[in-house]
């Protein structure tokens, strides 16, 4: 690891991208990032449900659209941390060919990106040191790999939370989207805010007065508005738990306030 790499890796405050694979269980993670994330499982006992939520809606979306879809071109931004079942290995599961670009801008999933780089030998992976508002550079550079005449599925899990002005978090979503062609679909997962999950605010605040990025939260409704303009898929923008579930188990389980869709791109 280079100097200037470990210089960015700050192992003195809890940081979202380690906090989540905290509570998916892995081993890329700090002390500070445990504590974090046990006092914000204080705060709200089911939110480590949320991680493991958004990881399952990211496997059975990634299968619809590769298997049901024939999608086989990903854009996958803020991918987090490696871990079992990234959109790579389930979607070159279904189609060998299938050619993806992760993106992030997390210096520890930098250090981490060789494991996101494995590839069949038919398809391609490749790996960006890019932030999510730099849209052009993400572009220009996945474009040496992704076909941007062919249909791509767009991945935004849990990254637009970082963007604190609506506008701004609006207009970097369509100037993607915008950029891809038509048969392109965008799967998209956001934390909510709602008046019967007040816990989940609490752990929000705590979050945002001693972590690092900042959190956003936005309401069910403004959620589906990133999806405007677009044929939104069955069963909407719904809590990530619930969306095409595997069984009629899941279909009952309590909703989490991580709400996702998949939407085609006419």
């Amino acid at each position: 690891m280079s100097s200037e790499l470990r210089s960015r890796i700050k192992t003195d405050q809890p940081h979202t991208a380690r906090i989540w694979n905290y509570w998916l269980g892995g081993k890329d993670n700090y002390a500070v990032d445990q504590a974090a994330g046990d006092q914000i499982r204080t705060l709200h006992p089911g939110i480590g449900d949320y991680a493991l939520a958004d990881r399952q809606f990211l496997g059975r979306a990634v299968q619809h659209l590769a298997g049901d879809l024939g999608i086989r071109q990903f854009l996958d931004i803020g991918t987090g941390l490696p871990t079992a079942d990234n959109t790579h290995e389930v979607a070159q599961r279904v189609a060998p060919e299938s050619r993806i670009v992760y993106v992030d801008n997390d210096p520890l999933v930098l250090v981490h990106a060789r494991a996101l780089l494995s590839s069949t030998p038919e398809g391609r992976t490749a790996y960006l040191d890019e932030d999510l508002r730099n849209v052009d550079a993400i572009l220009e550079e996945a474009a040496k790999t992704l076909d941007f005449t062919q249909p791509v599925a767009l991945i935004l899990l849990g990254v637009v939370i970082f963007i604190e002005e609506d506008k701004e978090a609006y207009g970097i979503v369509r100037r993607l989207v915008d950029a891809l062609p038509a048969g392109s679909h965008l799967v998209l997962s956001h934390t909510i805010t709602r008046p019967d999950m007040p816990d989940v605010d609490a752990a929000v605040a705590f979050w945002n007065e001693h972590g690092t990025p900042k959190l956003t939260q936005r309401t069910p409704e403004a959620v589906t508005e990133f999806f405007d303009g677009m044929e939104l898929l069955e069963p909407g923008v719904v809590s990530c738990n619930r969306w095409r579930p595997e069984n009629d188990k899941d279909a009952e389980a309590d909703e989490v306030a991580m709400f996702g869709g998949v939407a085609r791109k006419a």
